[in-house]
């Protein structure tokens, strides 16, 4: 039996044993003091009576770079393991030159309505190698079995039970839990009058996975661990696996070959075990056993040859090591210490109280299962905490930025290969960086961008000849640019452009002038791609992106409503994505021109080509409402009353856009809530993610928490389902897995509690009732404000503003602020209107302020 299915037999069997919760119910044992219920249910503990019977349900930790699944296993533990740059395949050009010729007849094919010939000249003049890209892997699993406790034969057991030899005795009081506060979890549980810890986190400051085992007898802790490579036979039948004395295991391979690519990154995982007393065994198949241990620590550091989108050649090895050796220099202690203090100095910017219920002392799972019933509104500050943690926990500088999946994946083939999906699901995971207070955590994301540039703009000189830059649908590690996953998907061009605007937000937020001339280059690019190749719609008379799609919707236009067969990606669609000028692509030019406008401004660069966007932007196709009152979502009116797409493409100029505010533009905010009505409820994670942000932004609250009620339904499944979402047990974004819901959420919950993207800062504009009272500490406004605010009743009773650039703070309020203050003295204020008052600040300076009824 191959080494991976002698480990999988080994887990299927444990899990066969269910731990009852009638044998858990009075478990009183927990990973710090020995309490049973957590010390902050409302916003920073997850925990479960029961392990983690599928991936779905594990307990994710990460650094950045590093990620891991926990499942906390009582006679086996699996600890599934991610590093950020285990990709397949390796540089590859899918640049295709044919296309430069091809694009003036493409043009003129949709502007005459043969809306399927351009398509297909699209799919063979546009298109070159490796269509569906690269795909993100594992690195592979850490399992360690347990011996010399009573659950260590469960297989063995488990078959005489079936046989009616013995009744299985389970063990009793665990409790599996994940302390985001401190990014570390916790198993514990008594078997045969012991009580075993278990410890895991994966340390930023270190570089290292650490996993602590603990007993309360001397002695106890004895296992077998095992690294293996990878979850499939193609790469576990490629690793080499060593156990080098007297206590290190290595794993070395190579991720697979891809579209005709080889596979090229190579990567290295190495644990080396420190015990406290007992003994260290080695085995030929690189496996240690530990027997008789007071304590273990288990290091796990992991790196592959992959240098940068160029270059897969690099040589981990001295690097891995010199992690491990410097970590174990030191203590459990100080290595613990280390990794909490650096994340909570990211964590603890925020705090949030949206009040609390009986249930909040339920396990997470339970709270989950009940969320319908009793709206607990712990619940939601905890989704809230736990997509900031997310975040944290799979990007930090450094590290690449948060694909799909995020940093957490076991299969070599995720869904969608968990690329960098750029037509919504990378820019939605981005999306709560700025207001969350976690600005750092986007870095990653700016770098890629940085480095995307160069190959963008060889796709812009190859495939459209051009000078700028261009990103599509699609990217992955290697950074191809070029119109990807056929047609149907690749004629998206505005991904790019899209990314640029969240450098311009940073600099809204940040004020960070050094950083915005690093990034003035990027959007500047940009731009001047579309400048070259946008072209005037010979009806219309605007100027339009074409050839172009609005993800990924297929228009019921006149002409091409007939099914045909995609003769890229082999799918038998129903009409054509391709069409001119989408909403989606002018609200983004609008914004990316704009900002570049204003940019140039503070910077004092490129008069010249300001007045070229001055020129181009007021020429660009406008917002237009349809026939039935609907924001458009084509230049023609071909939207659709019943059709419930899950892209809200049209939206963007709503969010994450600000051209649409209730306030400055009712009658496309109006049409703009008509459009997202008719798209009706539910849909996938991000999908539902998408419309709590949309209806936070046109400050319907209730609708708002509607949304976020039917994406924390309960799911216990683990499949793929292109319509319907929810949530895992482990409050993961469910059918199938990927972090934009998550992180689209938490950026929803943000912009309920506060908005600051029409030039004032709205305080709790889409409260809904179930958050009738409660407080938020540490998010972010534009213009480099830091706000605190109490509520009750659904008003603001008192907040702090924080100005960390100086300027003048407008901030409005449904309870009318009665005065600013600072600890010298009063502030004076005007009031423009009735519910928004205005004064200056310094930079370093704090603002209290009061209001009433």
């Amino acid at each position: 039996m191959k080494r991976r299915q002698f480990l999988e037999t080994i887990v299927a069997s444990t899990a066969a044993l269910t731990l009852p919760n009638t044998l858990l119910a009075d478990s009183n044992a927990g990973s710090s003091g020995g309490k049973a219920e957590p010390a902050n249910p409302d916003d920073s503990i997850l925990w479960y009576q029961q392990p983690a019977k599928k991936w779905v349900d594990a307990l994710p930790i990460g650094n950045g770079r590093l990620g891991a699944m926990v499942f906390g296993g009582t006679a086996s533990e699996r600890i599934q393991l991610n590093e950020d740059t285990v990709w397949s395949g390796g540089p590859y050009d899918p640049t295709n030159p044919k296309g430069p010729q091809a694009l003036p007849e493409i043009r003129r094919l949709v502007f005459a309505g043969e809306n399927l010939q351009a398509h297909r000249l699209f799919g063979r003049t546009m298109f070159g190698l490796a269509i569906p890209q690269m795909q993100y892997q594992p690195l592979g699993d850490l399992w360690l079995t347990f011996t010399g406790q009573s659950q260590a034969n469960d297989h063995q057991r488990q078959l005489a039970t079936d046989m009616g030899m013995i009744t299985p005795k389970p063990v009793s009081d665990y409790r599996r839990q994940l302390d985001l506060d401190e990014a570390i979890v916790t198993v514990q549980y008594r078997d045969g009058g012991v009580t075993y810890k278990r410890e895991v986190f994966a340390s930023p400051v270190d570089q290292v996975f650490v996993v602590r085992l603990t007993a309360d007898q001397k002695q106890k802790i004895s296992f077998s661990a095992a690294l293996i490579a990878g979850n499939s036979e193609q790469r576990d039948g490629d690793a080499r696996y060593d156990a080098v004395a007297p206590n290190e295991i290595v794993v070395r391979g190579c991720t697979m070959s891809d579209e005709g690519i080889d596979g090229q990154v190579h990567y290295q995982s190495r644990a080396r075990i420190l015990t406290e007393g007992g003994k260290i065994t080695a085995a030929d198949d690189g496996t240690l056993t530990i027997t008789d241990a007071d304590a273990a620590t288990i290091l796990i550091a992991a790196g592959t040859s992959f240098v940068n989108y160029k270059n897969p050649n690099g040589n981990p090895e001295s690097k891995i090591k010199q992690q491990i050796e410097m970590a174990s220099a030191k203590s459990y202690t100080e290595l613990r210490s280390d990794h909490v203090a650096a994340h909570q100095e990211i964590f603890r910017r925020v705090r949030v109280d949206l009040g609390s219920s009986e249930s909040a002392s339920l396990p997470t799972n339970e709270r989950l299962d009940k969320f319908h019933e009793t709206n607990d509104p712990s619940m939601a500050a905890l989704y809230f905490q736990f997509g900031r943690y997310m975040l944290m926990s799979c990007s930090r500088p450094g590290s690449l930025p948060a694909n799909l999946q995020g940093i957490w994946n076991d299969s070599n083939a995720p869904s969608w290969g968990g690329k960098y999906t750029t037509n919504i699901n990378l820019q939605m995971n981005y999306w709560p960086a700025e207001p969350a207070n976690l600005s750092d955590c986007a870095e990653p994301l700016f770098q890629m961008i940085a480095d995307m540039a160069v190959p963008g703009a060889r796709v812009a000189e190859v495939n459209y000849g051009v000078k700028g830059w261009v990103l599509h649908q699609n990217t992955d590690l290697w950074l191809a640019c070029a119109p990807m996953d056929g047609p149907t998907w690749g004629t998206f061009a505005t991904g790019g452009a899209w990314l640029c605007t969240h450098l311009w937000e940073n600099y809204l937020f940040n004020g960070d002038t050094e950083t915005l001339k690093k990034f003035y280059p990027l959007m500047k690019g940009s731009a001047q791609f579309f400048l070259n190749t946008l072209v005037e719609h010979p009806r219309l008379k605007w100027m339009v992106t074409c050839p172009s799609m609005s993800p990924e919707h297929f228009p019921e236009s006149p002409t091409e409503s007939v099914p045909f067969w995609d003769e890229v990606t082999n799918l038998h669609l129903k009409g054509t994505t391709i069409c001119a000028g989408p909403t989606i692509d002018m609200s983004i030019l609008r914004n990316l021109f704009g900002g570049c406008i204003q940019a140039s401004e503070i910077l004092g660069v490129d008069e010249d080509f300001r007045k070229q966007l001055q020129e181009m932007s007021p020429r660009l196709a406008p917002l237009q409402i349809g026939k039935w009152g609907q924001l458009q979502e084509w230049l023609d009116d071909w939207d659709d009353p019943e059709d419930h797409h899950r892209h809200m493409s049209p939206l963007w100029g709503l969010y994450p856009g600000h051209e649409i505010t209730p306030r400055q533009t009712p009658k496309l905010a109006a049409a703009a809530a008509k459009l997202l009505k008719s798209r009706g409820d539910g849909g996938p994670g991000w999908g539902m993610a998408w419309k709590i942000c949309l209806r936070a932004r046109l400050l319907d609250g209730e609708y708002a928490y509607l949304e976020l009620q039917r994406l924390l339904t309960a799911v216990d499944k683990d499949e793929i389902s292109y319509k319907d979402g929810g949530t895992y047990p482990n409050l993961m974004n469910a059918l199938p897995y990927q972090i934009d819901g998550n992180m689209g959420a938490t950026a929803g919950i943000a912009e309920m509690l506060i908005q600051s993207h029409a030039g004032e800062i709205h305080l709790i504009p889409a409260i809904p009732k179930a958050w009738a009272n409660g407080s938020v500490k540490g998010l972010k406004a534009r213009g480099g404000f830091v706000v605190d605010m109490k509520w009750k009743d659904n008003k603001i009773t008192n907040a702090s503003v924080d100005s960390k650039l100086g300027g003048t703070c407008r901030i409005r309020s449904s309870a009318q602020i009665s005065k600013v203050s600072l600890s010298n003295g009063n502030v004076s204020f005007t009031r423009p209107e009735q519910n928004l008052v205005e004064f200056k600040t310094k930079a370093g300076e704090t603002y209290s302020i009061e209001a009433g009824a």
